[in-house]
């Protein structure tokens, strides 16, 4: 299957190791029918594991009500999801789309909109995507490289608060962080330079955007990963986890930040979609405070199992998004991993990343642990 795959595809990746064709919970078979323990759900999407019954239910009856109706109608599951999302948030608007990347490009025009304002103040070793919207506000030059002139966007060092005001400039629009920089290493932002962050942003009549595009949807441990930090910002985009797997994202706009798009401004085709919807909605009921103390003890136990691993420099992160920094290149360690029964993911050179299903239990992580430390060994 991957030989054909790799004749008819744009190779916009690198050839695939392996072919999945049937999830079930932590687990996913190959089409020899192999086993692999999934500790990458799909790059920390299947936030509830494969074929959840919440939201395989929820799709499975809008698909016999109602597949597509267009932003030009109200459809129930969007509405409720809305409803979901503000309450979880404290308060906002939402506007739905289909990705994490469309979601920053929303928050993008939000705040150019919003401030008049173009330049944007992200950070280095950031990733909001590959639009070239998203992309320009990346702070990685590999991927940059080849599609400059971008637009106008400064960068910070992570957790290096001179930086941000080294950084600044009158014409910065937007601020925009990764509570956890995911491809970028793992690296969870201190609290005391969110704070600053979000105090440069006031001063430069900016707005305050997380992207919790992967650290959102309880995968730290919170519902939001802001809710660790003291800092509520103007602005969240989400997708990756929100439906378990069917394309969806999100931009939410604060109650209390200025209101900027009118009818026109932005949309979205497949946006709101109403069988995405409603599984976002079962996933948004079924992470529970229950279910987010499970993510907080089962991602401590990782983090320590790790800690001992052979070759195992630091491990940084939180909650189910782990990242374990090597003594040696990172991806023949997952690649290993892969061939043992274990799908793993890299995070930069040196950096081994862990994002397993929400549901992963100390069964689950006994055993992945077993299989580094012969990887590892």
């Amino acid at each position: 299957m991957s030989t054909e795959l790799a004749s008819l595809l744009l190779p916009t990746y690198p050839p695939a190791k392996a072919a999945f064709v049937e999830g079930d919970g932590m687990w996913l078979v190959d089409a020899d029918g192999r086993p692999y323990l999934d500790f990458a759900a799909g790059i920390a999407v299947v936030s509830l594991g494969h074929r959840h019954p919440a939201p395989l239910a929820a799709a499975h009856a809008q698909l016999d009500r109602l597949w597509h109706a267009s932003n030009l109608f109200a459809t129930e599951p969007a509405a409720e999801l809305a409803r979901l999302l503000s309450e979880r948030f404290g308060g906002a608007q939402a506007f739905f789309c289909n990705s994490g990347a469309e979601a920053n490009e929303a928050a993008l025009k939000y705040a150019r909109k919003a401030t008049g304002k173009a330049g944007v103040l992200a950070l280095e070793g950031s990733f909001h995507g590959r639009t070239l919207g998203a992309l320009a506000v990346t702070g990685q030059p590999a991927k940059r490289a080849a599609f400059e002139p971008l637009g106008p966007a400064r960068f910070a060092t992570p957790n290096d608060v001179p930086s941000l005001y080294a950084a600044a400039s009158d014409d910065a629009g937007l601020v925009l962080l990764e509570p956890v920089l995911g491809e970028g290493g793992v690296i969870p932002l201190e609290p005391a330079f969110v704070t600053a962050a979000a105090g440069l942003a006031h001063e430069l009549g900016a707005v305050l955007a997380f992207d919790e595009v992967q650290t959102g949807v309880g995968r730290t441990g919170t519902f939001f990963a802001w809710e660790q930090t003291g800092v509520k910002p103007d602005l969240v985009t989400l997708a990756k986890g929100l439906a378990n797997g069917l394309p969806i994202g999100c931009l939410l706009v604060s109650d209390d930040a200025s209101r900027a798009f009118v009818p026109g401004d932005h949309g979205s085709t497949f946006g709101g979609n109403p069988v995405s919807c409603a599984a976002a909605c079962a996933v948004c009921t079924a992470i529970d405070d229950e279910l987010l103390a499970s993510v907080r003890t089962n991602g401590a136990r990782l983090a320590a199992g790790l800690a001992t691993l052979p070759g195992v420099v630091e491990v940084r992160g939180a909650g189910l998004l782990l990242g374990a920094v090597l003594d040696r290149p990172a991806q023949p360690v997952v690649d290993a991993a892969l061939e043992a029964g274990l799908v793993c993911l890299v995070a930069g050179p040196d950096v081994l990343r862990l994002a397993p299903p929400l549901v992963a239990g100390a069964d689950d992580v006994d055993l992945a642990l077993s299989i580094l430390t012969e990887v590892l060994a």
